[in-house]
């Protein structure tokens, strides 16, 4: 298997929006220093959850918040920053800066800069810019409040491992999103040890799918099982012919060995059937361009409700960039993993 080395979605090419955010909380991603956070905590930027409001609660510094929010600045300083380091390493295409709730008390403007580091790279030299040369993603730009700000990052999506938040001159961030493409990293790993290259902890990256109503396509190769049936994929009931269907781009070109399709949670709605092909097609590809030419890996198959299965008997045995999982009719599938040697 071989590793990317660069970006593979032009910036105007792509919604980064609709990207996985490489800074989620489970995906391990860590708020790891803040110079300031009396009025909330660093840590709650990355939560999974809706930023929510508690109309009467205060805490002993003030009115409870949730998300980040520093002191009003009385000492001349400029601005207030935290770092966090990204959950999986990877391109940096774009970033959601969500004020909700933040109305009288969020930041005039922010910046966004991205690092390159090592996984294990001490906080204190994270923290000092003549030991850390960070970059800017993301100039100077305004926000509002209560408000999800978006901004593409300026210029070619950068690698980064951390990335440091700025805002101008202090207030409230409710929640941090940063929408990149996913990064394989060789290195983790001794050679010829399986790997699971569907997901996103590796480099996976789900690309498109037929429908996802119910549930979003990027659940399909998060970590662990799923803890309840919105923590999957899953289409609405198809009323006509055909059926649905989702690829994911691997992390590396490899030879697949077994997948395993679980739709746990999935009881009175899981697909009564499926089918699982491949593609060839190189992983310099564009990220959103799906392949059109598939030939057969796991011929169709009879799914069981609630069920983690195991498939070891498929149809070949050559490298392979992308996979196809075809679910009949319909319905949802909690996990998909495809593991391979590296």
């Amino acid at each position: 298997m071989t590793t990317r080395l660069t970006a593979s979605i032009p910036r105007a090419a792509a919604n980064f929006t609709d990207l996985p955010d490489l800074a989620a909380e489970r995906l391990g991603g860590r708020v790891l220093l803040a110079n300031d956070e009396f009025f909330a905590p660093k840590e709650s930027l990355l939560k999974l959850a809706k930023p929510v409001w508690r109309e009467d609660e205060y805490t002993d510094h003030g009115k409870w918040m949730d998300g980040w929010e520093t002191r009003r600045r009385r000492d001349g300083g400029t601005h207030d920053w935290c770092i966090i380091k990204l959950g999986v390493p990877g391109f940096v295409h774009g970033v959601t800066i969500d004020t909700a709730f933040f109305k009288g008390n969020f930041p005039e403007y922010a910046t966004i800069e991205v690092v390159s580091a090592t996984s294990d790279a001490d906080v204190a030299m994270l923290a000092d810019d003549s030991l850390t040369k960070w970059h800017l993603a993301l100039a100077k730009s305004g926000l509002l409040g209560d408000t999800k700000n978006t901004y593409a990052v300026d210029g070619p999506p950068p690698h980064a491992t951390h990335v440091r938040l700025a805002i101008y001159p202090d207030g409230g961030v409710a929640r941090l999103r940063v929408h990149g493409e996913p990064v394989f990293d060789p290195s983790r790993y001794w050679s010829g040890t399986e790997v699971d290259v569907a997901a996103i902890t590796n480099g996976g990256l789900v690309l498109a799918c037929s429908d996802m109503f119910f549930g979003n396509r990027h659940n399909l190769n998060q970590p662990g099982r799923s803890t309840h049936m919105g923590d999957g994929w899953e289409t609405k009931r198809r009323r006509g012919p055909g059926n649905d269907w989702i690829v994911v781009r691997l992390a590396a070109r490899g030879t697949l060995r077994r997948l395993e399709i679980d739709t746990d949670h999935f009881k009175g709605n899981a697909p009564a059937s499926c089918m699982v092909e491949t593609a060839d097609v190189g992983l310099a590809a564009k990220s959103l361009d799906v392949p059109t030419d598939w030939e057969p890996l796991l011929p169709m198959t009879t799914l069981f409700p609630h069920n983690r299965a195991g498939f070891d008997k498929l149809l070949h045995e050559k490298p392979v960039t992308h996979v196809r999982l075809s679910i009949y009719p319909d319905g949802g599938i909690a996990r998909l993993r495809a593991f391979g040697k590296t």
